[in-house]
């Protein structure tokens, strides 16, 4: 009778480490089970940047890899601020992101983009991301931090709102604004004449409602869609600079996957990239309209105004060409795109 118990006893306890196993391997992906792909973000869920994500990546993904991929969503920060998702993504704990270019504190190349008044328009910013010169901004990523580029996408030409009007160089005296933590960012507020706050995207509503700032800056869809309209009454239509986003993948969880699932998750995030671009330069004009009926003030910069914003960021650029050899030969292939 002995005997008969522990023999049951063995075989529920084999079972039950059968079931813990199975468990682990179908959540890991392992064992022939769906491998899931979170991708983080800091926008909203209106964005054009998760609209994309849903309607095209997503969708792609889950269809052609024949249920051998899911895709989960995870918008307006939920996984961490930028700097926490992108380093999640680094280190393996989050398959994917659409971080902004804040790897540019290591990777110098990648702050490129972002330098000020650098691009004309959507057609120039395209040419130059998805061909020769976007590749090389890229190239040093995955050897230096661990994540495969997949695809540029827009975050779109930053503007200034602000709770006061601003149509010349003088009214940036004294203003606080918030800006990304970036170096780049932060000098060109400065030469503005601003004094600058930097702080993550996701303080920014509850720093702008309390007044601890007057102003940040932003494409105008950023300022529609996490709701700061309502607690500014001001753009200034600078477009001083264009911040794209770039869709990443840990390299380690994209080597493990099959090749035709590499190239799906490729396509898949070019298709997804190319729309989402197409989304942001259509809903300029819907987004300001639906700000102006908000209450929000629209002021276009005289063409004086616009040279003295440019001329005023030219210690920037100085300081750029002095600190790296390459710099100022890739900034004028960029501008040669233009025309």
């Amino acid at each position: 009778m002995k005997n008969k118990i522990l023999a049951v006893a063995f075989a529920l306890s084999l079972a039950s480490i059968f079931m813990l196993t199975a468990c682990g391997d179908a959540a890991s992906g392992g064992g022939g089970g769906a491998k899931t792909i979170k991708v983080a973000n800091y926008f909203a869920e209106d964005h054009p940047q998760n609209v994309a994500l849903r309607e095209k990546f997503k969708k792609i993904v889950e269809e052609e890899s024949g249920g051998e991929l899911k895709v989960q969503i995870y918008a307006n920060s939920t996984l961490g601020a930028e700097k926490e998702f992108y380093d999640g993504v680094r280190n393996g704990t989050i398959e994917m992101g659409v971080p902004g270019l804040i790897m540019q504190a290591d990777v110098p190349k990648m702050a490129v983009p972002e330098w000020p008044f650098l691009f004309e328009d959507y057609e120039h910013v395209q040419n130059v991301l998805n061909g020769p010169i976007g590749e090389e901004v890229t190239e040093d990523l995955e050897s230096e931090h661990g994540v495969k580029p997949l695809a540029w996408s827009a975050n779109g030409f930053r503007m200034f709102s602000s709770n006061q009007t601003i149509e010349k160089m003088e009214d940036f005296n004294g203003l606080r604004l918030r800006m990304p933590n970036i170096p780049n960012y932060i000098k060109l507020g400065e030469l503005l004449g601003a004094n600058i706050t930097p702080m993550p995207i996701s303080e920014a509503f509850t720093a702008l409602e309390q007044k601890v700032v007057d102003g940040q800056d932003n494409p105008i869809a950023t300022l529609r869609n996490s709701g700061w309209y309502e607690v500014q009454s001001d753009v200034l239509e600078s477009k001083h600079m264009f911040s794209p986003n770039l869709y990443i993948i840990n390299s380690e969880f994209y080597n493990g996957l099959t090749e035709e699932q590499q190239k799906l998750i490729e396509k898949a995030s070019e298709e997804s990239a190319a729309y989402e671009f197409e989304l942001m330069e259509k809903s300029y004009e819907d987004d300001k309209k639906f700000l102006e009926d908000e209450g929000v003030k629209f002021t276009n910069p005289s063409d004086d105004f616009k040279q003295n914003m440019e001329k005023a960021a030219d210690p920037l650029y100085k300081e750029i060409f002095q600190e790296y050899e390459w710099a100022e030969e890739l900034v004028n292939r960029i501008k040669e795109e233009a025309n």
